[in-house]
């Protein structure tokens, strides 16, 4: 069906963004609208020995300046956390407060201390350097195995020794038996770096009152806004959930940042309490960096068996994860549950134990980044497979083939006990490379040698889960003109559900694609909602959607029956049609509108509409193979990727077109973490070094190597009814070891810790 499930449909939502008609967050600015601007720590752990905001109180045009004292005044809570884990001997994870400004001391550099509220942006700027502090310091420690030494300075006097859990998944002792009894013990040590989020649009946030009904609406660069009423509402301000709306429109892009509940969220709406007038805070990019939550940064050493046949005994993977300075609010999920989700990825790896250290450290507080968790499980297996591949002398690429999971065994119980229900492993290996020209390998090493460069090719295999809330919620509503409106509980940050929804509805009840409108984040619209991560959305809001349809379907039958003058079990609906059974009497759906909005009919029975509440019936599991050919100058150093093809199985595909801009901006962003992007802080002062552009590098269009994406639709999943997988997160999970196996193999080593900087490659090539 034209511009259906399955068919390359252009996004309809690019017209708006490409004519410059998007709704950002710095395109509204309400009557009256007062505007925040946040003085931050310049240092990173420090006690505050004086606090003076009395002149930037007297400034111009400034309205109101908070400190930690004014909301300890107020006695508010510190700033939430999602429902989280518990340490491996079953007590409770310590939350240290996170207060919207500081208190007492402050733990990062940025750390909010006063939060000036003016008539202009700029009032507030000149305000913010009126502000007085004076700083007592600490000392500082900024990497997570230093932070758990013995006399490391102390971030929290509730957490003893800056150690903020310890967890556990699967048995130690099965494990160990594995990997003592294995004919062959890989081992790797290495190193997840730090990514700072940075999406094109900035955080901010929002805050009016409608004074008539007491009502507040909050609306921001957010990704969740159910969680955001709830954990606002809730539990910081103990207000009634239907007093306070929030509502995100166009969101340019969010890869998890715009996840948390950060305090300037707060801050804006107290703002807006108190002075009963709008107020806006808008970050900046030197902000961004100093302030959202990064990602990633987990040191680990990972032990893999192998038999004397070469297949794969025991895993047992370490971790010491950074949490930065404060529990964020899925910070301590992403290196624990998350990970755990997927690791042992595709592979049959009988016994597997996975234990994690958290580390408090006086840097920017950690959370989900793109894939959150699981590129971290897919990196240090694939390094640790490469690494036994080389400590025996064997093939990679087969060593992987003789351990893949085989069809027989679908559906496979994992070590760590979740289901991997469908896939066909071993042909999207076959695929892969064959799609790759590894045939043609050898001439292409022999032509850059030829040019005095150096050329490798890396594989890996990745599984990803889709995770997240497994229940949400659709509502399709027909309205008199013939159009219909799809309203969802998940979110769009750049992922194309104003178009893949609309193929959805269009396969489903055959009406004009042109006449689907769209509704998404906003609390006032859906009843409930859980955002998007995890690969989600597809999978959940798509089966709602298709619920919602069969409903909206079922009452169009009987109004059809009205009209035909026949009983609703004789009515057969097809492509837009209903349709007496046997006959060639049928009414379309705008005979069926009209009826149902006729006159005629009393309040309860006017219009059409449907919903539904689907809840999955376990996560799917996306998985694929990525190669990654690159090229190294020896003279400089510079890594170039040079090729690069994905063979994904996503289950059925919506939107091919869509699914490999998903896989691009994956693969793209893969390769910043694995070749170009660092966060670097100085270890004595725990300053940000790499706090902008100058200093943190950022891939860049002429980056994208030459690439071929393509897809295996073969094993859907029986996890959801249109047997769709997930797909967003691809890129960034087998990217990185892929491209990191590339460059080893042209430089002949087993193993060199991410960032490829031309520095440490300049230093391997010509050691």
């Amino acid at each position: 069906m034209q511009f259906g499930i399955g068919q390359s449909v252009t996004r309809v939502e690019d017209q708006r963004f490409i004519t410059g008609n998007g709704r950002y967050l710095d395109d509204m600015a309400p009557e009256g609208c007062l505007h925040a601007i946040m003085v931050r720590s310049p240092s990173a752990h420090a006690r505050i020995a004086r606090l003076d905001v009395s002149a930037a109180k007297k400034a111009p045009g400034v309205v109101a300046v908070y400190t930690g004292q004014d909301w300890k005044a107020d006695k508010l809570p510190p700033v939430p956390i999602r429902p989280s884990i518990a340490n491996a001997d079953g007590s409770p994870l310590v939350v240290p407060p996170r207060w919207p400004l500081a208190m007492e001391k402050v733990r990062h550099v940025g750390d909010g201390v006063a939060f000036i509220v003016a008539e202009t942006r700029k009032q507030a700027q000149d305000a913010a350097d009126l502000v007085e502090v004076e700083y007592d310091d600490l000392g500082a420690v900024t990497d997570s195995k230093a932070a758990l030494k013995s006399g490391a300075p102390l971030l929290h006097d509730e957490v003893p020794g800056n150690k903020a859990f310890y967890w556990t998944k699967g048995e130690r002792e099965p494990a160990a038996k594995a990997l003592t009894g294995a004919a062959h013990v890989a081992e790797v040590e290495l190193v997840n770096n730090r990514i700072v989020i940075n999406p094109m649009e900035p955080r901010g946030a929002l805050c009016f009152c409608d004074e008539k009904s007491g009502c507040y609406t909050l609306s921001g660069s957010i990704q969740h806004v159910f969680m955001f009423r709830e954990m606002l509402a809730k539990q910081v301000f103990d207000m009634p959930m239907e007093k306070l709306r929030v509502v995100a429109y166009d969101v340019g892009g969010g890869f998890g940042g715009k996840n948390q509940v950060q305090p300037e969220h707060a801050l804006v709406l107290y703002a807006a309490r108190k002075l009963k007038r709008p107020v806006k805070w808008v970050c900046d990019r030197t902000e961004l960096f100093l302030t959202d939550g990064q990602g990633r940064d987990q040191q680990t050493v990972v032990r893999l068996g192998l038999d004397k046949d070469y297949r794969f005994t025991g895993l047992h993977v370490q971790t010491t994860a950074n949490l930065g300075a404060y529990v964020s609010t899925n910070g301590p999920v992403v290196p624990t549950m998350a990970t755990s989700s997927v690791i042992g990825g595709a592979y049959d790896i009988p016994s597997v134990f996975y234990e994690v250290e958290a580390a408090f450290t006086n840097t920017v507080p950690t959370d989900a980044y793109r894939g959150a968790g699981r590129p971290e499980a897919c990196y240090l297996l694939e390094r640790a497979i490469e690494q036994a591949a080389a400590d025996l002398g064997v093939d990679a690429i087969e060593l992987r083939r003789k351990n893949l999971i085989q069809p027989a065994k679908l559906p496979y119980q994992a070590a760590l006990g979740h289901v991997i229900d469908s896939g066909g492993f071993e042909t999207v290996l076959d695929r892969a490379i064959a799609q790759s020209d590894k045939g043609g390998f050898a001439k292409r090493k022999a032509a850059s040698e030829a040019a005095g460069r150096l050329r490798g090719y890396g594989l890996a295999y990745y599984l990803e889960a889709t995770l997240g809330v497994p229940t949400e919620y659709a509502r399709l509503d027909f309205d008199e003109d013939g159009f219909v409106t799809v309203s969802v509980g998940t979110q769009s940050n750049g992922q194309s559900h104003e178009t893949t929804f609309a193929q959805i509805v269009r396969q489903r009840l055959g009406v004009s694609f042109e006449k689907v409108r769209f509704r998404q984040s906003d609390t006032a619209n859906t009843p409930i909602g859980h955002g998007h991560g995890g690969s989600r959305s597809l999978q959940v809001a798509g089966s709602a959607i298709l619920g919602a349809s069969a409903k909206v379907i079922e009452k169009a039958k009987s109004i059809a029956a009205e009209i035909l003058e026949t009983a609703a079990a004789d009515i057969e609906f097809d492509a837009g049609t209903f349709r007496v059974v046997g006959t060639d009497r049928s009414v379309d759906w705008q005979s069926v509108v009209d009826a149902a909005f006729a006159s005629g009919r009393s309040e309860d029975e006017r219009g059409l509409t449907g919903h539904e509440e689907y809840t999955r019936s376990g996560n799917a599991y996306p998985n694929g193979c990525h190669i990654a050919e690159v090229e190294i100058d020896p003279d400089t150093g510079t890594v170039r990727v040079d090729r690069y093809t994905a063979i994904d199985d996503f289950g059925i595909i919506v939107n091919p077109m869509v699914v490999r801009g998903q896989v691009m901006g994956g693969i793209i962003q893969g390769l910043g973490q694995a070749v170009l992007e660092h966060t670097v802080y100085d270890e004595e002062s725990g300053q940000l070094v790499s706090g902008s552009f100058m200093d943190y590098c950022m891939p860049r269009a002429d980056d994208l190597p030459e690439t071929e994406i393509d897809f295996y639709e073969d094993a859907p999943t029986e996890t959801s009814p249109m047997g769709v997988k997930g797909c967003g997160e691809a890129g960034t999970i087998a990217g990185p070891p892929a491209i990191v196996s590339a460059v080893c193999d042209a430089l002949g080593v087993s193993h060199v810790d991410m960032p490829l900087t031309p520095e440490k490659i300049w230093r391997l090539a010509n050691g």
